[in-house]
């Protein structure tokens, strides 16, 4: 640590004498020091802000810039990183020379115009979305899925995404089909499928965790003026297909249940086809083809 910064540190300690102002949290000869200093600043309202402002000067400060990072009760994240980026600005402009002190100040006279400042930016950013989710209108996804292995980990998993994204719908389970629906903004429907391809949500068979690699899309769309929107977002079992279908038709989606049933017929076809000529007609499949047809 240089003897500027040593030289700075004490006179901080001097100036932010207060409980909690200026504390020490690391010092190394080969790391460089970290301290934090607590300031209360007035915002646009006169309210104060308590800002906790860390610095951590490396070994060869001031000649490097020193990381700093921002937290406070009574700001947003986003807020907190603009004032972070802002303060990163000003350093640049008393590189080689000790910083923090006016780094506090000028922060001190400056932080309700950055407040302000974000607020408009996040303000015309939630418009533009407003804007784009009005376009988009309410949008639906149907998904099959072909097993879960850690079944109560997965459902929480969905329910959690589902909730972050504001998405309702369904998640269920028929026997061994397992099929989501879900209804909500056209971005939230695309950001949930990401998740949902990209995520290690299940178990494989040697108990490691692993992405869904067995999902289909069999339908996302639009919602049409015939559809019910769901109000919430529900996990629900199901004793028959006909039960299931009486959930579709509730909805006004008895049309995409049809096609989906459609579907699962030709596949079931398709798959006693080929067990046929695997094990030829004479019925001799070593109960593969029967145990099939008993579960579908």
């Amino acid at each position: 640590m240089s003897a500027l910064a040593r030289e700075e540190l004490s006179a901080l300690a001097a100036i932010y004498c207060e409980p909690g102002g200026c504390e020490v949290l690391a010092a190394s000869e080969t790391r460089g020091i970290t301290f934090r200093i607590q300031i209360s600043v007035k915002e646009l309202l006169d309210t104060d802000v308590l800002l906790k402002l860390l610095f951590h000067l490396p070994v060869n400060y001031p000649s490097t810039l020193p990381d700093i990072s921002v937290n406070s009760d009574q700001l947003t994240r986003a807020q907190c990183k603009d004032v972070k980026d802002k303060l990163l600005e000003q350093a640049k402009k008393h590189l080689s020379e000790p910083m923090v002190h006016e780094l506090v100040l000028w922060i001190q006279q400056h932080l309700k115009y950055i407040i302000k400042q974000s607020a408009a930016v996040c303000s015309e950013k939630t418009t533009l979305s407003r804007g784009a989710s009005v376009e988009d209108g309410v949008w639906m996804l149907f998904l099959h899925l072909d097993h879960m292995r850690a079944k109560a980990k997965y459902v929480k998993t969905v329910e959690k995404w589902a909730s972050a994204l504001r998405l309702t719908g369904r998640l269920m389970f028929m026997g061994k089909i397992i099929l989501i629906l879900l209804q909500g903004d056209r971005s939230n429907i695309k950001e949930y499928l990401i998740l949902q391809k990209t995520s290690k949500i299940d178990v494989d068979s040697s108990g490691k965790k692993c992405k869904e690699k067995m999902i289909s899309v069999l339908c996302e769309t639009k919602i049409q003026s015939q559809h019910t929107r769901f109000q919430t977002f529900e996990v629900k079992d199901y004793s028959t297909l006909d039960e299931l279908q009486k959930e579709f038709e509730a909805a006004g989606l008895a049309t995409l249940f049809c096609g989906w049933r459609n579907g699962l017929k030709r596949r079931t076809a398709a798959l006693r086809s080929r067990l046929s000529a695997k094990y030829g007609r004479s019925g001799k499949t070593n109960g593969t083809d029967k145990s099939f047809s008993e579960k579908n």
